[in-house]
């Protein structure tokens, strides 16, 4: 029987690639996907025993969250963002604990070992200095301010036909922009280049900025 997993997180770049990786595993079942707290209590309400994956940014109550999934007979992984120290008595009830900067095959591991009812916690690598991001910094610099827009538009979930309309061009340039992406990013399709995205920091602010700057724009 498939492992049933709810995903909750406000970052579409992330959810995007951890769906792309869930995808891949024939034993996971990805029966929902949250972007706010909201839409989680009703999926954890309609979908129960399940493996919660959410954001220790997703509440500030992480106690009354942890009280639903339980209620619902779920299990808990919660994505730690950097910086972030949990409190004990909320490390002591989750079941699984992974870093933002989780490999797929990590998040993986985790699920597995959670639905076998064993702990599992990420550590993360303690570094002198922080890896530069070589790869990510390389495409960025390839990337043009457009097709930088057009990567963010894509995280976002937007067809096509919607990136023409914002950008008040036509589809087929929007089609070439992409070849134009893929052929620099070395992906073949939009999953991959939000996997892609997700896994290169450079990349991901870079498409965090210009999202940000879209919103500001329009407040």
């Amino acid at each position: 029987m498939a492992l049933q997993v709810i995903l909750a997180d406000n970052q579409v770049i992330f959810r995007t690639g951890v769906a792309r990786v869930l995808a891949l595993e024939s034993d996971i079942q990805l029966a929902a996907q949250c972007a706010d707290l909201e839409r989680l209590q009703d999926a954890v309400g309609s979908l129960r025993k399940s493996i919660v994956i959410f954001p220790s940014s997703i509440t500030t109550d992480l106690h009354s969250l942890l009280d639903w999934i339980e209620q619902a007979g779920s299990r808990s992984v919660i994505i730690l963002e950097h910086d972030t120290v949990l409190e004990e008595s909320v490390a002591l009830r989750i079941e699984g604990i992974v870093l933002r900067s989780v490999a797929g095959p990590q998040l993986v591991d985790c699920l597995h070992r959670v639905a076998a009812g064993e702990r599992s916690v990420q550590r993360a690598k303690v570094k002198s200095m922080p890896s530069p991001d070589r790869v990510g910094v390389m495409v960025l610099q390839r990337l043009t301010p457009k097709e930088l827009q057009i990567v963010a538009l894509v995280a976002e979930g937007c067809k096509n036909k919607d990136i023409a309309n914002q950008l008040g061009t036509k589809e087929q340039v929007v089609k070439n922009y992409l070849c134009s992406i893929y052929d620099k990013t070395g992906v073949s399709d939009r999953l991959e280049l939000a996997l892609f995205t997700i896994h290169h920091r450079a990349l991901a602010e870079a498409v965090e900025n210009v999202r940000a700057a879209k919103t500001a724009r329009t407040a």
